[in-house]
C-alpha cells in the first residue's frame, strides 16, 4: 500500500512533474545537439566535469547559485500568494546599490557592518517591492507592468547613482569598493601566518577551493528558505497571503485585509531579491559598476521558482541545477566545441514541460495504459 502511495504522489504530485520535466529537457538538448553535429553524452559529459571534477568547480557552482536561489525564493513567495513578481530583477538591483552604499559609506565593525548592510539593502528592496504592491491594491495596475516598470526604474538609478560624489569613481563606472568589515568572504577577514599560507598551498584540495570567491552567501540563502517555508506553512500570516493567493475574495469575505495581503507579499518578496543583491556585492563583487543591459539574476530567478514549484526547498536545490548549469555549461564550448546556447533550450525545455503537467502525467500514465 504504501508503494502505490509513493507511486500515486509521483504520478500526480509535483516531484514527478518536475523529473520528468528535467529528463525530457535534457533529451531534446541532446537532440539539438546532435542535429547541430556534437556528440551529447560528450557534452553532458564536459558540463558534469566541469561541475565536480574540482573542489574550486564546486566552489562556482555554489557562488553562481546563491543568488539564484534568492531571486527563486522572490518570485516563488509572491506565486504562492496569489502574485507574479516579474520585478526581482529590479529589487536585486536595488539591494546591491543600497548594500555598495552602506559597505563603502559607514565604518564600523565587522560583527555589525554586515548585518546592518544586509539588512538596509533587504528595507529598500522591500519598499521597492511594497511599491508594486501598493499600486495594485490601491488602483488595481497589475503587478506585471508595474515591476517591468520599476526594473528600469532601478536599472537607471543604480547608473545614476554612479555619478554622486564620493560613491562612484570619476570616470570608472564603477562604485568604491565596499569596506572590508562588509564583506562575507569565508577567509578574507583570517590574518594568516606564513605557516598557514604553507598548510594551505599543501593540501591541494583546501588551495584550490580558496581560488574560488568562497563566502557565507549560501549559509544566509538557506536560512531564508526555511524561513520562506516557515512563514508561508507555519505561521497565521502564511495562512492569510496563502488564502489571498487561492482566492481573494473568499479570503475578504473570511475577515482577511487582501489589499494589505497584497503589500506585504510583494515587500517581503523584494526584500528577498534585495537580499541576493546584497549577498553578491558583499561576497563576491565588492562593487557595482554602470549596467549596459539587465544582469538577469531576477529572470533567471523565474525559471528557479517554476523548477522548484514554488517552495522554499525546491528553490534550493533549483538553484544549485541552474548554477551547476551555468558554470559547468560554460565548460563545453571549450571541451566539444558546442555552443553555451543549448543550457539555455535545456532550461527552456524544462519549463515548457513543467508547464503542461496533464502531458507529463499522460507520459507517465502510459506504460499502465
Amino acid at each position: 500500500m504504501i508503494s502505490g502511495r509513493l507511486k500515486a504522489l509521483f504520478l500526480r504530485g509535483p516531484i514527478g512533474l518536475t523529473v520528468v520535466s528535467i529528463i525530457l529537457g535534457f533529451t531534446v538538448g541532446g537532440i539539438v545537439l546532435v542535429v547541430a553535429g556534437f556528440n551529447p553524452f560528450e557534452a553532458y559529459g564536459a558540463i558534469l566535469k566541469g561541475t565536480f571534477s574540482k573542489p574550486k568547480y564546486i566552489a562556482y557552482v555554489i557562488i553562481y547559485a546563491t543568488p539564484l536561489i534568492m531571486t527563486g525564493l522572490s518570485v516563488a513567495f509572491a506565486m504562492r500568494t496569489g502574485l507574479f513578481n516579474i520585478g526581482a530583477e529590479g529589487q536585486f538591483i536595488v539591494g546591491a546599490m543600497v548594500a555598495a552604499m552602506a559597505g563603502y559609506a559607514l565604518h564600523l565593525p565587522i560583527w555589525l557592518h554586515v548585518p546592518l548592510c544586509l539588512l538596509l539593502a533587504m528595507m529598500a528592496a522591500a519598499l521597492w517591492g511594497g511599491l508594486a504592491g501598493y499600486i495594485k491594491a490601491r488602483f488595481g495596475v497589475h503587478e506585471v507592468i508595474s515591476t517591468i516598470m520599476l526594473n528600469w526604474t532601478a536599472f537607471y538609478l543604480s547608473n545614476w547613482s554612479l555619478t554622486l560624489s564620493g560613491f562612484g569613481k570619476p570616470g570608472t563606472g564603477k562604485s568604491f569598493t565596499i569596506q572590508e568589515t562588509a564583506r562575507i568572504d569565508l577567509f578574507s577577514q583570517w590574518k594568516i601566518s606564513k605557516e598557514g599560507i604553507q598548510f594551505i598551498r599543501s593540501h591541494e584540495y583546501l588551495g584550490d577551493v580558496l581560488k574560488a570567491p568562497v563566502n557565507l552567501g549560501i549559509v544566509v540563502a538557506i536560512v531564508l528558505a526555511l524561513l520562506v517555508w516557515y512563514i508561508l506553512n507555519r505561521t497565521t500570516l502564511g495562512y492569510e497571503l496563502r488564502a489571498v493567493g487561492f482566492n481573494p475574495h473568499a479570503a475578504e469575505y473570511g475577515g482577511i485585509n487582501v489589499k494589505r495581503s497584497i503589500v506585504t507579499s510583494m515587500s517581503i518578496a523584494g526584500g528577498l531579491a534585495g537580499a541576493a543583491g546584497a549577498l553578491q556585492v558583499m561576497g563576491v563583487s565588492h562593487k557595482i559598476a554602470k549596467l549596459a543591459v539587465m544582469e538577469g539574476y531576477g529572470f533567471d530567478g523565474i525559471a528557479v521558482a517554476l523548477i522548484g514549484n514554488n517552495s522554499g526547498p525546491g528553490s534550493v536545490l533549483a538553484g544549485f541545477l541552474f548554477g551547476g548549469l551555468k558554470y559547468g555549461g560554460s565548460k563545453i564550448q571549450d571541451a566539444v566545441g558546442a555552443p553555451t546556447e543549448v543550457i539555455s533550450i535545456v532550461v527552456g525545455t524544462i519549463i515548457l514541460f513543467i508547464a503542461m503537467p496533464k502531458l507529463i502525467q499522460t507520459l507517465l500514465k502510459f506504460k499502465k495504459g
